[in-house]
């Protein structure tokens, strides 16, 4: 009687081994995932982008400065950039990086629109956290090859558990939504905040 069930035991074993050994591999399904695909940028191209990214970070100042005007002035100097930024090279990768990076820029630009158009500071900052939010995705999405940035958050950018991010050349915090003269922090929370991602060459 120890025996049989000795043998049944094993049966039972060997199946399961067999189960999810080989028939397991047997049942996937789809082929396997392939690498996405993307060539190097042209000078060109590079350099286009590194315009853009530098009047990001002038508008970025303008708040760390509470400057409404003179972040308005970026603003216009931004979507100037923006539609000199070619983007059809980025056809010739395998992938539909073209199509998500076209979405990511029409975003950015619809954002820096309506901040020139802000009323008030807090506004304008609203509308900063827009671009922020499409710009991050956007240069991961082309596989950036500028010099290195930093992804970064305030978690009460507009009030308590009100977060919002930015793009910033270094990796030291300048707050651009307390800047230097909030109206109730002064410049205390100027340095509030943390790094939550690198943005580099790959």
């Amino acid at each position: 009687m120890k025996k049989i069930f000795l043998i049944a035991v094993l049966l039972v074993v060997a199946f399961v081994v067999y189960w999810f050994k080989f028939r397991a591999d047997d049942n996937t399904e789809g082929p396997k995932q392939v690498a996405l695909k993307v060539g190097k940028h042209s000078q060109a191209f590079n350099s286009s982008i590194d315009s853009l990214v530098y009047a990001y970070l002038e508008i970025k100042n303008a708040f760390v400065e509470a400057d409404s005007l003179k972040a308005k002035q970026a603003g216009n100097g931004f979507i100037a950039f923006l539609s000199k930024v070619n983007i059809d090279e980025l056809k010739k990768d395998t992938t539909s990086i073209f199509e998500t990076a076209s979405g990511f820029l029409n975003d950015v630009k619809a954002s820096a629109e309506s901040m020139g158009k802000g009323q008030t500071i807090t506004d304008m900052r609203q509308d900063f956290k827009s671009i922020s939010d499409n710009m991050y995705p956007f240069l991961r999405a082309i596989h950036y090859e500028g010099k290195k940035l930093y992804w970064q958050i305030c978690p009460m950018a507009f009030g308590e558990d009100k977060p919002a991010n930015w793009i910033s050349n270094t990796e030291e915090i300048v707050n651009p939504y307390m800047g230097k003269y909030h109206p109730e922090y002064k410049s205390s929370m100027l340095h509030c905040g943390e790094v939550q991602d690198t943005i580099k060459a790959q």
